[in-house]
């Protein structure tokens, strides 16, 4: 078994925190003693994970035991309006750091480019990566500057980023270190990086163990705040603001939901929806009552 990715201790092979047997391959969640931090063991090998992201996870629907991709070209309305709080938020909070226009901003995971896309239209000099060639192809032919890479290796636009995004990004990463390191490097220094995982140290995915809906044959690492604050301080990020549910409001969600709905009873979800994002303020420490993240951290080095 590796050392924890997140604080180096040797773990000694014992048997697994988790068994998820809900899909067709089950697979096992461990826990490294020292800080808590979760993980996939054994992870898939590179083979493995080509065909996790082929183009069956972006077409297929989701049936029993399924791992699919919930694809946002299906309620494009609705993703626009979560997508474009997300970038005026990020600008707002770098605009008294950079005077620069416009402002570089990669999406690291874009799938099809719809972060990318927004980001264009409200000012910025956006580009994108993917391991994923099915998705780097459509967003390509949409005109978008998307190109096909991990986030270990980022390839060179020419200029450093101002803003980075990973959205639910770093927990199908196998080396979330390496990653970070990576993105770091491609940053200017006092460039927002935001990060939106689940925090496992939250109540709800506490009290749901291994039903928790998190726990998907494509997701290799969990983080807690604590967990992913080291693992960003350590890569050369300092400046940790964390949000719950996330770091825009409500109503960007509601529209996003009603993207979806068929018909007027579907707008009972709602009052769920809002009272998961009021319930998800109460926090203290590491505590959180929900487990929906947002990390904002910046570059050091200003």
């Amino acid at each position: 078994m590796p050392p924890c990715n997140i604080c180096g201790t040797e773990i000694t092979p014992a048997p697994p925190l988790y068994t998820i047997d809900r899909f067709m391959q089950p697979f096992d969640i461990h826990q490294c003693p020292s800080c808590g931090f979760l993980f996939m063991y054994p992870a898939p090998d590179a083979g493995e994970l080509a065909i996790i992201y082929s183009e069956d996870y972006y077409t297929a629907s989701a049936g029993k035991k399924r791992y699919t991709y919930l694809d946002e070209r299906k309620n494009p309305a609705g993703h626009r309006a979560v997508n474009t709080a997300r970038i005026a938020r990020a600008l707002r909070a770098v605009k008294k750091t950079f005077l620069e226009i416009p402002l570089n901003f990669l999406d690291v995971g874009c799938s099809f480019g719809a972060l990318v896309q927004e980001a264009n239209a409200l000012g910025c000099r956006a580009c994108g990566i993917d391991i994923s060639a099915y998705t780097v192809d459509y967003a390509q032919q949409e005109g978008l500057d998307v190109r096909r890479a991990s986030p270990e290796a980022i390839p060179d636009f020419g200029f450093a980023f101002h803003i980075v995004s990973m959205i639910e990004v770093i927990e199908h990463l196998p080396d979330p270190r390496a990653a970070l390191a990576e993105i770091a490097r491609v940053m200017c220094p006092g460039g927002l990086l935001i990060v939106q995982t689940a925090n496992m140290d939250g109540r709800q995915a506490r009290k749901a163990g291994s039903a928790y809906h998190y726990f998907l044959p494509g997701h290799l690492s969990y983080f807690s705040r604590k967990t992913l604050s080291r693992l960003l301080r350590e890569c050369g990020f300092e400046k940790m603001q964390t949000f719950y549910p996330c770091e825009f409001g409500l109503l960007p969600k509601l529209k996003k939901s009603r993207g979806n709905f068929k018909s007027l009873r579907d707008y009972r979800a709602w009052p769920r929806i809002a009272w998961y994002h009021l319930i998800s303020k109460i926090h203290r420490g590491d505590f959180a009552l929900t487990s929906g993240m947002v990390i904002y951290a910046r570059r050091a080095g200003l």
